[in-house]
């Protein structure tokens, strides 16, 4: 019978600091949820093959990175993306552009082993504030948002990569970064399902395999708990309305939004 601790350890995806793989890390990965790849770990081209390697040399390990493409960039970390980030493609408006980077971007992907993208951001960017999103979105318009998340979706899973539509319930309108602090979404529901739905929505129904949490407090969906941490967020909206049947995966629990506040 498999325990609690071995069901627990499948729930997590780890990272690891410097660019070979401790020996915790290569122990337990095949136990593990999975390993993400962050721009520490890959200082040369070839380091996230090279990692990829040494991690399946014993066991099937699932590899995640967020590679956004533009300024959010892991596998080219030291000299920067050859793709256009969102806000480019979104202010093009070319679905067909949107799709092809990411096919790229999941081509180099999937040659290197890594076979979850933890991208794209489907973020509504609808306060300029904002100091964690910003060009990482595709825009302030639902609609424009909607059509290139999907876009983007399509283009990452038709090469044989799942995407993950992120920060849901939505992270544009925040004044906040939540790698620093708990931000908090003075909006109502009413107004969420206008502007910040609409994308998630689509990628869902795109057929997006997995979505990510968002650290923030919004207090018109949950009043009791960060969205990450919400039973009404996660379940109620995500699983019961919109139908999501896929992988749900937390932002990263060391950022200062939940680790200062209720603890990683």
């Amino acid at each position: 019978m498999t325990d609690v601790g071995q069901l627990a350890a499948r729930t997590l995806l780890v990272g690891f600091d410097g660019t070979d793989p401790p020996a915790w890390v290569r122990q337990a990965a095949a136990d593990l949820g999975g390993v993400v790849l962050f721009g520490d770990n890959l200082r040369a081209d070839g380091d996230a093959a090279r990692i990829s390697k040494i991690l399946r040399a014993d066991a099937d390990v699932q590899l995640a990175a967020d590679e956004e493409g533009g300024d959010d960039t892991r596998l080219h970390y030291t000299t920067g993306s050859p793709t256009p980030g969102n806000y480019v493609l979104g202010a093009a408006d070319d679905v067909a552009a949107t799709r092809a980077v990411a096919g790229s971007i999941a081509a180099e992907l999937r040659a290197a082993g890594v076979l979850l993208n933890l991208a794209p951001d489907a973020d509504v960017n609808s306060n300029p504030a904002n100091p964690v999103i910003g060009v990482r979105s595709f825009g302030a318009d639902p609609a424009l948002v909607s059509r290139h998340t999907v876009a983007y979706v399509e283009g990452m899973q038709a090469h044989g990569v799942a995407a993950c539509a992120k920060h849901f319930p939505g992270h544009g309108d925040t004044s906040v970064d939540s790698h620093l602090e708990l931000p908090t979404v003075a909006l109502s529901e009413a107004e969420w399902r206008r502007v910040h739905l609409p994308p998630f929505a689509a990628a869902i129904r795109a057929g997006t395999r997995t979505v990510m949490t968002a650290h923030i407090r919004f207090p018109a969906l949950d009043p009791s708990a960060p969205a990450t941490l919400s039973r009404r967020v996660l379940v109620g909206l995500l699983r019961d309305e919109l139908g999501f049947d896929g992988v749900v995966i937390t932002d990263a629990l060391e950022m200062e939004a939940i680790a200062a506040t209720y603890g990683a």
